[in-house]
């Protein structure tokens, strides 16, 4: 396949399909999964992996219908498979790097992050498998700083062209054609830019496995942003200053069935802005196994624990299992009526407007949005166009497409304008 900037056609394609209401709430309810037949897809972290960027992939592939093996390339350890990501974030692999030599995979695709670009590079495990799939004719893919310091340094963008986080665009060896582009494809390599061009990077991938007609498929309920590399934008009633005495302490609950884009980009983002941000299980136990059954997550205490903290934002991923779930638990929705009798922020993203704060009566008087097929359950409807809003002490989003700004959003409120602009420039979403 010639070169290409593939983003801009992406998000063309993705716009178009984002128009069948119907086709998006079959296709979140099935996966997107269809007849075709599963490709097997490799996607190896280590200690400092990009949480966004490695969930991304592993959730949009997923939804194409791919067989996704998370694997971890960190030598065996006292904690089994966990693996502490960039950011605190800690996730469950489902295997060893060691432990797949010689499986066949159709695609190996490389999140980034330091140092877990250098930790992946250092894995002679995974670079002699990723050596022989790509000599074999197959597809591998890396985004951020993993283009450059693990594909280019083991040699295999040789005469190709290539893009990376824009900081390690020097660090190319000189036989890779550099191109400051969101998304590059050349041959049977795909490589990107950073957290904030996993979605298109991940859609460019899936297209390559399965076709446009699939990739249409599985953007259009992500609501995928129409432009990027713009300022994201807000629709703010009623505003007011979101207070917080010192740093912002955030409580971001998590159940089974929480959807992992919404919950990663909510951790990542916030601690990147330096938020204290507490991730609190809502289950019996703290590993959660996220809506797509990949990127399970360990939380940091058990809600219960978390009861007992003072919050300045109690802010919910979506995920239909997991919306429900809170919905069911009494002291989740006590602490969320509580924060809301004290004016103090809230917020929820996909399906948990209208199945968490709707039915417990967290959205009267108050405009709000929701995950397009689900926003018939809000009585007030009038705002639900809007990728983002906020109406005074209330945040409110759509989709795992809109994740990212609803992250800023939040930043935004909490610690200023210039913060959320800086934080969306580091994630190169603008």
């Amino acid at each position: 396949m010639a070169a290409t900037a593939a983003s801009s056609s992406l998000v063309r394609r993705a716009a178009a399909a984002a128009s069948s209401r119907l086709l998006h709430a079959r296709a979140f309810a099935s996966g997107g999964g269809g007849g075709e037949k599963a490709k097997r897809v490799l996607v190896p972290v280590a200690t400092g992996t990009e949480p966004i960027e490695a969930a991304t992939t592993a959730d949009v592939l997923n939804r194409a219908g791919a067989r996704v093996t998370v694997a971890t390339a960190d030598p065996p350890g006292d904690d089994g498979l966990v693996v502490e990501a960039a950011y605190g974030v800690k996730l469950v692999a489902d295997a060893r790097v060691t432990d797949l030599e010689g499986k066949a995979f159709d695609l190996i695709v490389l999140p980034g992050g330091m140092p877990g670009s250098v930790n992946l590079r250092d894995c002679k495990a995974l670079e002699k498998m990723v050596k022989n799939h790509a000599e074999n004719g197959g597809l591998y893919g890396a985004i951020c700083a993993a283009p450059a310091a693990t594909l280019a340094y083991w040699g295999m963008l040789k005469g190709l062209k290539a893009t990376c986080y824009p900081s390690f665009m020097e660090k190319f060896t000189a036989e890779v054609i550099p191109v400051n582009s969101r998304v590059v494809v050349d041959r049977n390599a795909v490589t990107s830019q950073g957290p904030g061009t996993a979605i298109e990077f991940a859609l460019a991938l899936v297209e390559r496995l399965y076709g446009k007609e699939k990739m249409e498929e599985v953007a259009g309920p992500l609501y995928v942003c129409p432009q990027h590399g713009i300022e994201y934008t807000i629709e703010e009633l009623n505003s007011v200053e979101w207070k917080c005495s010192g740093t912002p302490q955030v409580l971001v609950p998590v159940a089974n069935g929480s959807e992992e884009m919404e919950a990663i980009n909510l951790i990542d983002v916030l601690r990147r802005a330096g938020a204290n941000v507490t991730v609190a299980s809502v289950e019996e136990n703290l590993q959660i196994v996220t809506r797509r059954h990949k990127f399970n997550l360990i939380a940091d205490m058990m809600l219960d624990e978390a009861t007992e903290m003072q919050f300045d934002l109690i802010v919910m991923p979506g995920g239909l299992q997991g919306a429900k779930k809170f919905a069911n638990t009494k002291k989740l929705v006590d602490l969320l009526k509580k924060q809301a009798e004290s004016n103090k922020p809230y917020g929820a993203i996909c399906a948990s407007p209208a199945h968490v704060l709707e039915p417990h009566g967290l959205l009267k008087g108050k405009k709000a949005t929701a995950f397009p097929p689900m926003s018939h359950l809000l009585t007030d409807q009038s705002a639900c166009e809007h990728r983002v809003v906020v109406d005074g002490n209330l945040i409110t989003s759509r989709a795992p497409g809109t994740a990212t700004e609803f992250s800023l959003a939040i930043v935004e409120k909490l610690l200023g304008r210039d913060k959320a602009i800086s934080i969306a420039k580091e994630l190169i979403f603008m």
